[in-house]
């Protein structure tokens, strides 16, 4: 029909045919972009020339969004101009026992700068990112003051950071936007550059101990043209990406927030690496395109106490996940220890399993459940 329409038109003569043709191709590439755009499932994304910073493409880029992994990101940035690489790092107690995902470092362990920003790039490992923080500004609350001074530094002026791993709490947003600049300005120092681009990697701690990193960047194996990346997911962020393409001496940054599933992630990541070389090699003008997004998640409902024999959470599932599950024997003692709990605050209690003689965890949700973040 379109193809018709055209001839249609190229076939008529003077200014009322040209004025057609132009119109109909300009209503020809609206709905082409439009259909481009409405490919992207994720809530915010940006195509950036990273020598210019010129943005090529972007569906909501000044949306804030939780960053979750990416934020690693920002930390290699703050380690790399403040250590040197072969200084050795002693983990602590609090970055060892941090939540997953972890690499696996114990207290008291040694291991150089340099195999941390591997740890914490290709495996998203938050025991490392920790602990590089520790390292730099003496606690993580002090570093995460350098993070945000230097995102303002570099133009990120609609990000806020407040960990240095990127697990979700409140008050910690960035958009597409600045996290394609977090990136673009990553690129300059090339151990980052190398860091990110690697496969596989395995280290050690000084005293021999080894461990295996794989790059949670899937990418790295099937884009030839990419740099390499950072992947970031929790509940609520969704899944993240933030990474860099080289062709012809052209580099795209590409950043994506909120996508749906890591499918999705690595489908609209090759699409919008493919449309910025695009965009740069025809020299047409960026499209900015503004959508609405499912931002908000329904709020998990509180858990609550019902009955004399046991606690339930009001939003059931046929199979409730191990976060989400905990269920009371009807014993005198164990209903009082979970009561007893409740009262004080605690979020976490244990209960023993009469049958089997073990301890069994038990968790008590005050504010819904507790994520777990993933790289």
């Amino acid at each position: 029909m379109k193809n018709c329409m055209l001839n249609i038109v190229v076939s008529r003569q003077g200014r009322h045919g040209s004025f057609l043709f132009v119109l109909l191709c300009t209503v020809c590439c609206l709905l082409s972009t439009a259909a481009f755009a409405d490919e992207v499932r994720s809530r915010a994304a940006v195509v950036m020339n990273a020598s210019t910073g010129k943005i090529l493409y972007a569906k909501n880029p000044d949306l804030r969004c939780q960053p979750a992994s990416t934020t690693k990101l920002m930390t290699a940035l703050i380690v790399i101009e403040n250590a040197y690489l072969n200084d050795i790092v002693k983990i602590s107690r609090n970055a060892a026992y941090i939540s997953p995902h972890k690499a696996g470092f114990k207290a008291g362990d040694e291991v150089t700068v340099e195999k941390l920003l591997y740890a914490a790039l290709l495996g998203s490992a938050n025991d490392a990112a920790v602990a590089l923080a520790e390292a730099i500004a003496g606690s993580e609350a002090g570093f995460v003051e350098l993070m945000n001074r230097k995102a303002l530094a570099i133009g990120a002026e609609n990000t806020r950071f407040i960990n240095a791993s990127g697990l979700p709490g409140p008050e910690q947003y960035t958009t597409a936007s600045d996290l394609s600049k977090i990136m673009s300005y990553a690129l300059k120092y090339s151990k980052l550059k190398e860091i990110i681009g690697t496969r596989v990697a395995e280290i050690s701690t000084e005293n021999g101990k080894a461990i295996f990193l794989k790059n949670t960047n899937r990418l790295l194996w099937s884009e030839e043209d990419l740099v390499g990346g950072k992947t970031g997911y929790t509940r609520k962020a969704r899944h993240c990406f933030v990474c860099a393409a080289e062709r012809n001496n052209d580099t795209v940054v590409v950043a994506l927030l909120g996508s749906p599933s890591r499918s999705d992630l690595w489908k609209e990541t090759e699409t919008l690496i493919g449309r910025g070389f695009e965009v740069i090699g025809n020299n047409e003008k960026p499209v900015i395109y503004l959508a609405k997004t499912d931002y908000d998640y329904p709020a998990i409902k509180k858990a609550s106490y019902k009955g004399k024999n046991r606690v339930k959470v009001k939003n059931k599932r046929s199979e409730p996940k191990p976060d989400d599950k905990f269920m009371v024997k009807k014993t005198g003692k164990q209903k009082k220890a979970v009561l007893a709990a409740k009262k004080k605050g605690k979020t976490k209690v244990f209960a023993k399993n009469n049958k089997k003689g073990n301890r069994k965890s038990c968790r008590i949700a005050k504010k819904g459940v507790i994520e777990k973040p993933k790289g």
